[in-house]
């Protein structure tokens, strides 16, 4: 048990964690919160020099201030080389990198990182999840790794 426990924190400190960039109002509320449009940055955290832009709605009003609200599945990202890319350790085929709540339990925005070894490009695909069912939703960017082979784990 403790085992699967250590597992799991060592997981999850190996996920991204976001900055928020700026937001923009997308509807008015007079006395609760607006609902949003959320930019966050984080960098990959096994490819220096890569990072990732996400966009998404946040639900205001009095749910969405009491972190009750579920936000809508809609959302972006945009991942740019930043720097000279370098990599910490070989990588997997595919890897979640950013996990990040989008209801008050049973949904997240995440980011997988995919690599595309034919062509050594690093993409990236966000989505949303629920407990029961997620949604379609989804949008992708890739990065090209120009100047050196990407390691893969075997």
């Amino acid at each position: 048990m403790k085992a699967i426990a250590l597992l799991l924190l060592a997981s999850l400190a190996a996920l991204a964690h976001a900055e928020e960039v700026g937001e923009v109002s997308t509807t008015f509320k007079l006395l609760s919160p607006n609902d949003k449009v959320i930019v966050e940055a984080f960098d990959d955290p096994s490819v220096q020099g890569v990072a990732c832009y996400v966009s998404r709605a946040k639900t205001g009003g009095y749910q969405g201030a009491l972190g009750l609200a579920k936000d809508p599945s809609r959302f972006s990202v945009a991942c740019r080389q930043v720097g000279p890319i370098r990599f910490s350790q070989p990588l997997p085929p595919q890897e979640q990198v950013f996990k990040e709540s989008a209801s008050f339990v049973f949904k997240h925005v995440r980011v997988v990182r995919m690599v595309d070894a034919k062509r050594n490009v690093l993409t990236y695909l966000t989505y949303s999840d629920k407990l029961v069912d997620g949604s379609p939703d989804n949008a992708i960017t890739a990065v090209a790794v120009l100047d050196q082979k990407i390691p893969l784990k075997k």
